[in-house]
C-alpha cells in the first residue's frame, strides 16, 4: 500500500534527523539489502579459501605438517563460510520474491474467496 503525501513527507523528515544525528548509523542502514552483506562474505570467503590453498602449497614444499593442516583447515572453514552465506543470499532473494508473488495474489482473489466459491458449487450441485 502506497504512503500518503503526509507520511511521505514524515518519513522525509525522520530519514533527515537520522543523518544528521546519527550519520554512521544512517550509512550502515542505507545498505538494506541482505544480500549485499552476504556477497561481501562470499569474497571474504573466496580470499581465505586462496589463502589457504596457498599456505596448505607453502605447508608441502616445507614439508611442515602443521602449516600444511593450518591451510587445509582454512581452505574447508572458508568454504563452509562462503555456502552458507550463498545459501542466506539466495533464500533472501527467494523472500523477495514469494513478497512479490503474494502481493500479486492479494490484488487477485483470495484463497478463502476461492474456497467458498468452490463450496457454494458443491452444495448447489448437491440440490
Amino acid at each position: 500500500m502506497p504512503l500518503s503525501e503526509h507520511e511521505q513527507r514524515q518519513l522525509e523528515q525522520i530519514e533527515q534527523a537520522l543523518y544528521a544525528e546519527h550519520p554512521r548509523l544512517a550509512r550502515a542502514m542505507r545498505a538494506a539489502d541482505p544480500r549485499v552483506h552476504y556477497r561481501r562474505r562470499i569474497i571474504q570467503a573466496a580470499i581465505g579459501f586462496g589463502a589457504g590453498v596457498g599456505l596448505a602449497l607453502a605447508g608441502v614444499l616445507t614439508k611442515n605438517l602443521y602449516m600444511t593442516g593450518g591451510g587445509v583447515l582454512l581452505m574447508v572453514v572458508s568454504a563452509v563460510l562462503a555456502l552458507a552465506s550463498y545459501r542466506r543470499m539466495s533464500a533472501a532473494s527467494g523472500t523477495a520474491r514469494r513478497g512479490r508473488r503474494a502481493a500479486n495474489k492479494a490484488a487477485g482473489t483470495g484463497m478463502m474467496e476461492r474456497f467458498e466459491e468452490r463450496w457454494r458449487r458443491r452444495q448447489e450441485e448437491g440440490r
